[in-house]
């Protein structure tokens, strides 16, 4: 049977992720819509609580000009909840998202651990189940920026020609988005209902520590690589795939449109680069005209591959200081590859009466600063 989930703060940052995040599991889960009008509207709110099973409770201001707004606004917001429960005689399953601020002396904080504290004595009364989730600094794409997270600002201001400055440059607790939709949609699951305290806190560990100067110089780089030469960076681990799919999030699509390839033209054909790699490397294509060979090189470090996309190609390789040639012949109906060893001087034959297409990828290394770590010798077969 499904349970029916309902999320206050639904079109937020973190609801909309979870709202969709739960949208991807549909044979476990039923949304209840929520709209952020519905604290104003006694009657909405009880049709509310009575349609769900477990409720996110994620509604709260974050940042505000008067402190007091902040804190008497995320109060009011729990007592609400709470209020409509009891006069539907109704004990969902409560998740509510606090934060690592509740450890410290500021008014978000405070708001926050006060919530917490309301929602226990509720299920006290009540008999209902209350999960209460200490929860790192979030970050993910489409955060609003100067809002939620300094990931958000530096990416937004970065990707819009702007300059972001780091406040205090301290070490940050991170945890992506969709690594807390993940911790969320556990602990909804009745496997996990069955085995857990009635009453609980949950802190969520980071998904990693960073400090703030060593997210802003990541995208500065990033900014400089990926955005103004469309280089795709070198991306250490799944940390920083996550913070890089955060950094283009913030990109105007609209206004970048699409990025134009430089076509190289000569006799043989067409070359055109796609991707250059950041870490080393390249991916391309190319056109040959019937008859024309391509190549007569080898190399000392490049990873090749040569695949053959339409057209008819003969590849040849023979290893430099010996006499025997290997030829391939691949035919673009039938797509195939030939992967070119170093050391092996190779090159590329249209064979066919159509103009032969390839793709190339190639990955190579060398030290900007030590030209002599590569080079590219050339040899007749």
């Amino acid at each position: 049977m499904k349970l029916r989930i309902g999320i206050t703060g639904q079109a937020g940052f973190v609801g909309t992720h979870l709202y969709h995040a739960l949208g991807l599991r549909p044979d476990e889960f039923e949304r209840v819509p929520f709209e952020d009008a519905y604290f104003s509207d006694a009657e909405a709110l009880d049709s509310f609580v009575r349609s769900c099973d477990a409720i996110v409770h994620l509604a709260a201001v974050n940042r505000c000009p008067s402190e007091d707004e902040l804190y008497q606004t995320n109060i009011r917001l729990v007592r609400q909840l709470v209020g409509a429960m009891e006069i539907a005689c109704v004990t969902p399953h409560v998740l509510f998202s606090s934060s690592i601020q509740e450890d410290r002396d500021n008014v978000y904080g405070r708001s926050k651990r006060e919530g917490r504290r309301l929602f226990e004595e509720w299920a006290e009364r009540s008999g209902g189940s209350f999960t209460g989730l200490v929860i790192p600094n979030v970050f993910g794409p489409f955060g609003r920026p100067n809002y939620n997270s300094f990931v958000a600002t530096f990416a937004h201001r970065l990707t819009h020609g702007e300059a972001p400055v780091v406040q205090v440059d301290s070490e940050v607790p991170l945890i992506y988005v969709g690594s807390l939709c993940e911790h969320i949609v556990r602990l909804l699951r009745p496997s996990d209902a069955t085995t857990a305290e009635r009453i609980r806190c949950v802190r969520l560990p980071p998904d990693f520590t960073r400090k703030v100067s060593d997210v802003l110089h990541l995208f500065e780089e990033w900014r400089d690589s990926y955005l103004a030469r469309g280089e795709l960076p070198a991306l250490a681990d799944l940390n920083e795939v996550n913070l890089f799919n955060t950094f283009r999030s913030y990109i105007d699509l609209r206004e970048r449109g699409a990025t134009p390839l430089t076509l190289h033209t000569d006799p043989r054909g067409s070359f055109v680069e796609t991707i250059r790699l950041r870490g080393g490397g390249q991916v391309s294509f190319s056109t040959t005209h019937p008859g024309i060979t391509r190549g007569e090189h080898y190399h000392t470090r490049k990873i090749e591959r040569f695949t053959v996309i339409k057209g008819r190609a003969r590849i040849q390789m023979r290893r430099i200081g010996t006499p025997d040639i290997l030829s391939f012949d691949i035919d673009g109906t039938h797509p195939g590859y030939v992967d070119i060893p170093v050391w092996y001087t190779h090159n590329v034959t249209n064979i066919g009466p159509d103009d032969l297409v390839m793709q190339f990828w190639i990955s190579e290394w060398y030290d900007p600063a030590d030209p002599d770590t590569y080079f590219e010798k050339v040899a007749q077969p």
